[in-house]
């Protein structure tokens, strides 16, 4: 159970530095850098404002969030499933991509995960910041309870490695694995509360809903941000849990199946 973070510790300084080469390259050839990771989200954040407030005219107290524009609601949502999206939709590819620093030096390639969920991570940060920023500029106040957001994003942080081990050892075997989390992923996202909230689900439907890992999270982060609420400590023992799983499970799979692996790509 302790061995992936073990893993972890041991090769910290070579996850940072392919880290940041990653993500100094995303940007390389752009005059303005960084600044596109910021404006991303703030437009979409603009986008979702208007249309809901504006063109389709929802108040703000059909949110039930409460006096907050709903298109905070639905921000929260897309934060945590673009993060979902990003580690799920690359992982199928990441040891064929890694493939020239696996089969030419003794590269720990269980490392990519980590690295995989680093990047999309740092861009979930930056949303996140854009969020908090547009709730400051909102209610002018910053509510201490936001610092509870690190604690709701770390299991939700590492159920993304394990499910990235697992997924990355069945993309290696197969290629079907791609087509059809691009197939299935547009599906998810509606069983995924992005569009809508949990309070406004009713009857069996919602328990179907809670099988969703991701539902935790998104309505933690909701209660936080637009609610200034603690999360729920069950909400929390769940999404742990799932976290814990996904870490032991992903990583067994992966180490047993590392030297077959290595051989195919």
């Amino acid at each position: 159970m302790l061995r992936p973070f073990a893993d972890l510790w041991r090769h910290h300084e070579l996850i940072r530095a392919v880290l940041s080469r990653e993500l100094s390259v995303r940007f390389k050839n752009s005059a303005f850098g960084w600044i596109w990771a910021v404006v991303a989200p703030l437009v979409m954040l603009g986008a979702y404002t208007v249309v809901f407030s504006r063109a389709i005219k929802l108040d703000t107290q059909q949110s039930a969030s409460g006096d907050v524009p709903y298109a905070f609601s639905i921000f929260c949502g897309l934060i945590v499933f673009n993060f979902f999206a990003e580690v799920v939709v690359r992982s199928p590819m990441l040891l064929a991509e890694s493939k020239h620093l696996i089969r030419r030096s003794i590269f720990p390639a269980q490392v990519l995960a980590w690295i995989a969920m680093g990047r999309a991570m740092v861009y979930m940060l930056i949303a996140t910041m854009v969020l908090l920023a547009g709730r400051i500029f909102v209610n002018w106040t910053v509510d201490p309870v936001w610092l509870m957001i690190p604690f709701v994003f770390l299991p939700l942080a590492l159920t993304m490695v394990g499910l990235s081990w697992i997924l990355s050892t069945v993309g290696a075997l197969t290629s079907d694995l791609n087509h059809l989390i691009i197939a299935v992923l547009p599906v998810f996202m509606f069983v995924t509360p992005v569009f809508y909230e949990m309070a406004d689900v009713g009857g069996g439907a919602s328990n179907w809903l809670y099988a969703n890992p991701l539902t935790y999270i998104v309505e933690m982060l909701r209660a936080i941000v637009l609610r200034g609420e603690i999360p729920s400590l069950t909400q929390l023992a769940i999404a742990y849990g799932a976290a814990l799983a996904s870490i032991v499970i992903g990583y067994g799979l992966f180490m047993r199946k590392k030297m077959i692996l290595v051989d195919i790509i």
